[in-house]
């Protein structure tokens, strides 16, 4: 479905590894089925992001099948000698199409100068088309991947003609300034479906499942000191 402020693109890599951040306290790491909500947005936010607007994840299509690859890894000991090894388990050739749009962050008001629609629209659509202004990765750092613009829908997905429920699993993390009260960071969990290789999210406050994890302070900016308007990028 459409929706105002709209970007597509399609986004893949050799590997992704999606793993829930409260459970990453151990030394082997093993992936989830699919790109949370959480990921997706970091993507998206790589692609384009301003202070003055929040990006909402609406649906993403599964075009690879979801197959899964262990790797023997050196991951860093500082605080021991000797040889450590563990074993991940990653998304093998990952490939996701993704719909998402922008609303302005009307917990931002002393942004509000930013509030300019057509010029966000216009420049995180050129930065889809230009593979995204910042570094993209599939969940994490050593799963590098690559953005393009796509119409969606338009190609074949490995379960188009396929439904199928997974279990409980992390949608994302509430900061506190993208919501109307409150200081609290919190973890959002939900039980994603897929139907005809399409899952769609529900939008962040209507998840149910939802646990405060600590007090945040959020960033501020000033326009003119550590944020520009980006004007004259738009001709």
């Amino acid at each position: 479905m459409k929706i105002r402020n709209q970007i597509e693109f399609v986004v893949y890599g050799e590997y992704g590894l999606f793993t829930n951040p409260l459970m990453k306290m151990g030394g082997e790491k093993m992936t989830l089925p699919l790109p949370t909500y959480s990921a997706l947005k970091g993507i998206t936010e790589s692609i384009y992001w301003k202070p003055s607007i929040i990006w909402y994840i609406d649906e993403v299509r599964i075009m690879n099948p979801i197959d899964t690859e262990p790797k023997a890894i050196r991951p860093s000991d500082y605080g021991q000698t000797g040889n450590t090894l563990a074993t991940y388990m990653y998304l093998r050739r990952p490939c996701y199409e993704v719909r998402a749009h922008f609303e302005f962050n009307r917990q931002r008001p002393d942004l509000s100068a930013d509030w300019n629609e057509a010029k966000h629209h216009h420049m995180a659509r050129r930065a889809v088309r230009a593979g995204g202004r910042r570094d993209i990765f599939l969940g994490t750092r050593e799963c590098q991947a690559y953005v393009e613009a796509c119409v969606y829908g338009a190609r074949q997905g490995a379960y188009d003609e396929e439904s199928r429920q997974f279990a409980t699993m992390l949608h994302g993390i509430t900061y506190p300034d993208e919501q109307k009260q409150g200081s609290m960071m919190q973890v959002r969990l939900w039980q994603p479906e897929m139907v005809n290789g399409t899952i769609v999210f529900p939008r962040p406050e209507a998840c149910t499942h939802v646990r405060d994890i600590r007090e945040f302070k959020p960033k501020t900016f000033e326009i003119g000191r550590n944020m520009r308007m980006d004007e004259e990028e738009v001709e």
